[in-house]
């Protein structure tokens, strides 16, 4: 269980072995772009404690973002990380630092239902330069499981081979991101990997976090998508880095990353009430179709995820019922006409 921000952060960016091991393996600095979202500070904090157990204190983490956070880029700073303010939208990316290898994470998602083009800008035009800009390094793009369509629960998921069918226009805008890559990848030999994460898990924020809140709230939980998959941010951020050393030219690698777990709603709500010693009521009924990814590929590749749905759950329920701090940023995983 975790009593801090900074238990939780320091268990978040512990590098294993096979991440150690594979760093050792590689050479040259990492530019993280998009550093300053969920998952970036701590996949920038988990790549210089990886760098460093694997001999290469001297690459460098250069973490790129607006930074509005100023308190983030301090904490960043003061582990080693080189925080470097910059607006990706407005600023010259030829002032951006060299290096080795590169992890897009920039992403606009919320509020584009109003704002369509905001989608299109960040996730498919920025892309354009940024692949050009970076067109020598090894790139791993952040995508997500929304460039898939629901799919029958039964089914188990989509996985990488599956034709896709985003929903919305966010979606479509991160399948038009993931098509500027592999343009990168296919006319420059640009290595490539493309990453479709369904939902980590940070206890600050996530799925569980959002059907957590609800149950301590005593509100009612909408159990219309009513199954979801989920991953501990911890083995994604470590994913996404060893998954550099499978970035291709010609076709990127493309790769689901998520849990094993196809989760019921219902299911993780009672346990959530069961923890909480609190009862649970439910609205709608579950529907025969939901975001699923199969990460089959993944588990094979990098190992299954060493934190299981159980203690996900468990920890979850602690942390919220300690009072620890939460990001009051809901997922809106139940959303499912592509409206964010």
């Amino acid at each position: 269980m975790f009593t801090s921000v900074d238990d939780l952060e320091d268990r978040l960016t512990r590098p294993s072995e096979a991440l150690v091991a594979g760093l050792a393996a590689g050479s040259g600095d990492l530019v993280v772009l998009g550093a300053g979202g969920k998952m970036g500070p701590t996949l920038c904090r988990l790549a210089r404690r990886g760098l460093d157990a694997a001999g290469r204190g001297g690459d460098r983490v250069f973490a790129v973002s607006r930074w509005s956070d100023r308190t983030a880029a301090a904490a960043l700073a003061g582990h080693g990380v080189d925080v470097v303010p910059f607006d990706l939208l407005d600023g010259d990316l030829g002032r951006l630092p060299d290096a080795a290898d590169v992890v897009f994470m920039v992403g606009a998602k919320f509020g584009t239902s109003d704002a369509p083009y905001l989608a299109w800008v960040v996730n498919a035009a920025l892309p354009a330069r940024v692949a050009e800009r970076y067109g020598g390094a090894r790139v791993a793009a952040l995508s997500t499981g929304n460039v898939y369509p629901l799919v029958p629960v039964s089914s188990g998921g989509s996985v990488e081979g599956d034709p896709v069918g985003p929903v919305g226009e966010y979606a479509m805008s991160c399948l038009g991101r993931e098509r500027i890559f592999e343009h990168a990848a296919a006319t420059r030999g640009t290595a490539v990997t493309i990453v479709r994460l369904n939902y980590a898990v940070d206890l600050r924020y996530g799925v569980l976090a959002d059907i957590g809140q609800r149950v301590l709230s005593g509100a009612p939980v909408d159990v219309t998508t009513g199954h979801v998959n989920v991953v501990w941010q911890g083995y994604a951020n470590e994913v996404v880095l060893r998954s550099l050393a499978h970035a291709t030219g010609g076709t990127p690698f493309t790769l689901n990353l998520t849990g094993p777990e196809t989760a019921s709603v219902r299911r993780v709500a009672a346990a959530f009430a069961e923890r909480l010693s609190t009862p649970v009521s439910f609205e709608g009924s579950e529907a025969a179709t939901a975001l699923l990814n199969d990460a089959t590929l993944c588990h094979r590749l990098f190992g299954y995820p060493h934190v299981p749905l159980g203690t996900l759950i468990d920890w979850q329920a602690a942390w919220l019922a300690a009072g620890l701090p939460t990001s009051g940023k809901p997922t809106k995983f139940a959303v499912r006409d592509g409206r964010f």
